[in-house]
């Protein structure tokens, strides 16, 4: 009888349609996850790959950047750095 509750179950679960926020969520997820380069705290550019103290320290010395290639045309960070962080960061401008 559980058994076939179960199958039931995972039956109709299966034939229901996902709601839109589930399926657009990771995509939002992700927008919202990037990194300012041109206001983003010490702290929060420590935790980028290959970005340690010091790094992060030369990356807020540079501000502001025009784009996030702007690392690379500065030679704030080396190219196998920006390499690692480019999609997970964003320099947006001030207004």
């Amino acid at each position: 009888m559980r058994q076939l509750i179960r199958a039931m179950i995972f039956a109709v679960a299966i034939a229901l349609p996902l709601p839109a926020a589930m399926v657009f969520a990771p995509s939002v997820q992700a927008e919202v996850a990037l990194i300012d380069i041109n206001s983003a705290p010490a702290a929060q550019l420590d935790v980028l790959p290959g970005i340690g103290p010091a790094r992060a320290a030369a990356i807020i010395k540079g501000r502001p950047y025009n784009g996030k290639d702007d690392l690379i045309n500065r030679k704030i960070i080396p190219q196998n750095a920006y390499d690692g962080i480019k999609d997970k960061i964003i320099a947006r401008q001030k207004r």
